[in-house]
């Protein structure tokens, strides 16, 4: 019998356009899933090169005009990875429409703008989702597994970090360096996946921000000129104008979870050395989990039931059958990478939306809001330089 389909627009042909586009062209090859994706609509700004990057990702229509695709009747679903300040009209008319939302994380660039997609999604019949793909690495989803089957036991201490060092003195003032569009920079960019990914593994809520800190370190960059060609920094050149930077380039924070156990976290653009390393390390009564983004296919698990002469971290290479989403891919001991976190993910939502059960909860609009307000409390706890509780944010 022959499976149903969605018909997909994904509005954004930039970094987060080639991971979606990548990941809705291979779910159905790798993965079965009770539906299958159809790349119908690709729509961006940039009309110039928005045929080719269509030619190539197999979209079978372009168009420069969200509001139409929005409107299209055509399309099932709306997945969303623009800059954050247009993630909530997009959404909003989309949900207004009756489409199915994906959107890209942060949920928006503002607090104000996050709990208008949440009141939209409220409003709506419409499922909602938002693209936090790093739940969907088999190690991270196998420590929200272990969580639940008690393994480490009551959780005590979070640490979570995400470095990078890529936004040095040569890089323009792209998008990520303007809070009118961004709404911050190493916060919502970084700090964003941290907090979801802790709040998801441990299954606990943050109730308390406290010394907060957020620094700018490059206060002035040269004004971008032309278009970014893919990545993060990719193919941009600067002219001879320098402007203000209106974004941090780093924010640290500590926190308490609705449970007592107290947490901290670091993200920066600016971490020298680091590429891309991001992960946590979780302390409970009975053991403790660690990940590094950086070694995506490793967990590293700590019995403390252990005999105490043979206790000592034990890393797990997450590429067997019986690990979330492996038995999709390779055979062991050939990893995973990236963009499978993404392709992974696809795989979920279809799942919800033909009506089985993905192999780990998917973030909707009322999940992201809580990261949301997460970033918010940090933000007022670094300025205000108080300790400022979650119900102050509601």
């Amino acid at each position: 019998m022959t499976k149903k389909t969605i018909n997909v627009a994904l509005i954004g042909q930039a970094f987060m356009g080639r991971a979606h586009s990548n990941a809705w062209s291979q779910v159905g090859r790798f993965f079965d899933p009770p539906r299958l994706p159809v790349l119908h609509t690709i729509c961006a700004r940039h009309g110039e090169t928005l045929k080719t990057f269509a030619e190539k990702w197999g979209w079978r229509k372009a168009e420069t005009q969200w509001e139409a695709v929005c409107a299209d009747p055509e399309i099932d679903l709306v997945d969303i990875g623009t800059p954050n300040d247009l993630h909530r009209p997009i959404a909003e008319a989309a949900l207004a429409a009756g489409k199915v939302v994906a959107c890209e994380k942060p949920l928006a660039g503002t607090l104000e703008d996050a709990r208008k997609m949440r009141a939209a999604a409220r409003n709506s019949k419409a499922k909602t989702f938002v693209w936090y793909c790093y739940r969907r690495c088999p190690a991270v989803a196998l420590a929200y597994q272990l969580v639940r089957a008690g393994r480490i036991g009551k959780i005590r201490h979070v640490r979570a970090v995400y470095l990078q060092s890529w936004a040095d003195q040569s890089i323009p003032l792209t998008w990520r360096f303007d809070g009118r569009i961004a709404g911050s920079g190493s916060h919502g960019d970084l700090n964003a996946h941290i907090i979801d990914m802790t709040r998801f593994v441990t299954g606990e809520e943050i109730v308390e921000i406290s010394g907060a800190i957020a620094e700018t370190f490059i206060k002035r960059r040269r004004r971008m000129v032309g278009q970014a060609a893919g990545g993060i920094a990719e193919g941009l050149t600067a002219s001879s104008r320098m402007e203000r930077v209106t974004v941090d380039d780093a924010v640290l924070f500590l926190a308490r979870f609705s449970t007592g156990a107290v947490a901290s976290f670091e993200a920066t653009r600016m971490a020298t050395g680091n590429l891309n390393r991001h992960g946590f390390e979780i302390n409970g009564t009975k053991g403790a989990l660690r990940f590094n983004f950086e070694r995506m296919m490793e967990l590293d698990f700590f019995d403390a039931t252990a005999d105490r002469a043979m206790q000592g971290w034990t890393t797990i290479y997450c590429q067997q059958g019986a690990h979330p989403y492996a038995s999709a891919w390779w055979p062991a001991a050939h990893p995973i990478g990236y963009e499978h976190t993404f392709t992974n993910m696809a795989y979920d939502i279809l799942c919800a939306l033909g009506g089985k059960k993905p192999i780990v909860p998917l973030p909707d609009f009322e999940d992201a809001y809580q990261t949301q307000r997460v970033l918010e409390a940090a933000l007022i706890s670094a300025r205000e330089r108080r300790a400022v509780k979650l119900s102050e944010v509601p």
